[in-house]
């Protein structure tokens, strides 16, 4: 647990109120980059962008850049470099995943179509790598291709298990490819853009790795335990779009027969039409699966916690321990 002045925790308002002035800049710089010459991907951009977010990606960055110094133009840059990959994946996600809704409101494939969804992801991944190309720094783009290639091979590795009951070791690969890199990225891209040594910028994207991990573990969790208001999208969705993630996973390890051939049908029909939720929920709570990818977040946050705990005190760094509370608490 990370402790403030007086020896309080740190809310997720006081860390937010720690970057706030930087965070407005990359709100400012996201806004800037999305305009193009072609009208539908500007409306797309501001579509996004109003579409709001936790913006965890770019206060990582913003958080671990202030652990060795104040903030620089770069370090700004690279903050709103990460929350427009993070855009541009969640774009091509929708299309794929056939979603209908995304933080509550229409996803952009149900308002301009796939065609046009897929085009303007590539160009926002292209415009991101505009920007980072600014600072003409091979580590940035080297990190930056590095990460773009391991998110592409997770959403290959995922396409090809869709519909399938997977094991612990493969759900882990696909989340270490799909989110675990992407806080990694988040973490060292601060640093460098800091000017701190090679090894810190490793210790950091070790922390934001699991701190990552962490993250998707609750999001399955939520998938399952949220409400879609508050979620912002179905619960239940993993499921119907084909994916078993680590809840059931833990679960079907003991489940009979006749709890599989529930997931199963959902898998096959990719709806809840013929087996309620309510009913796979049942198997989830009666197996624990729930309960258990839970305590597995946990053991994550505490290696994230270990690592940043080795870093000199500050304002920043307790702000960093914080964060991995933050996010198994959270609702959303």
């Amino acid at each position: 647990m990370a402790f403030g002045k007086l020896g309080r925790s740190l809310t997720a308002l006081e860390i937010f109120d720690l970057v706030r002035d930087e965070l407005n800049q990359v709100e400012r710089e996201i806004g800037l980059e999305s305009i193009s010459s072609v009208d539908a991907v500007t409306y797309i951009g501001q579509y996004l962008q109003s579409g709001g977010g936790k913006r965890l990606r770019p206060i990582l960055v913003l958080l671990c850049g202030k652990l060795f110094r104040d903030s620089t133009p770069m370090l700004v840059r690279m903050a709103a470099v990460v929350e427009m990959i993070h855009t541009a994946t969640l774009v091509h996600d929708d299309v794929i995943d056939m979603a209908k809704t995304r933080r509550g409101r229409p996803s952009i494939n149900m308002v301009w179509g796939n065609h046009t969804s897929v085009l303007a992801g590539d160009w926002l991944y292209m415009q991101a790598f505009q920007v980072a190309l600014r600072e003409r720094s091979f580590p940035v783009l080297d990190l930056l291709i590095d990460l773009t290639q391991r998110m592409v091979e997770g959403e290959l590795l995922q396409l090809d298990r869709i519909g399938k009951i997977v094991s612990e070791a493969d759900y882990m690969e696909l989340i270490d490819r799909k989110t675990a890199s992407l806080f990694s990225a988040c973490a060292r891209l601060g640093a460098a853009a800091s000017g701190a040594d090679e090894a810190a910028e490793r210790r950091l994207g070790d922390y934001a790795w699991n701190l990552g991990i962490a993250f998707q573990l609750i999001d399955d969790v939520l998938d399952f335990t949220s409400r879609e208001k508050i979620l912002g999208k179905p619960v239940g969705n993993d499921l119907r779009e084909g994916k078993v993630t680590l809840p059931l996973i833990y679960a079907l390890e003991s489940a009979d027969a006749e709890e599989r051939r529930l997931v199963e049908t959902v898998l096959a029909d990719g709806n809840y039409d013929q087996v309620p939720f309510g009913k796979i929920l049942h198997v989830l709570h009666r197996h624990g699966g729930i309960e258990r990818t839970r305590r597995r977040a946990e053991e994550f946050t505490e290696k994230a916690r270990a690592i940043i705990a080795e870093f000199p005190p500050s304002t920043h760094q307790r702000a960093l321990l914080a964060v991995t509370d933050l996010v198994t608490e959270r609702d959303h």
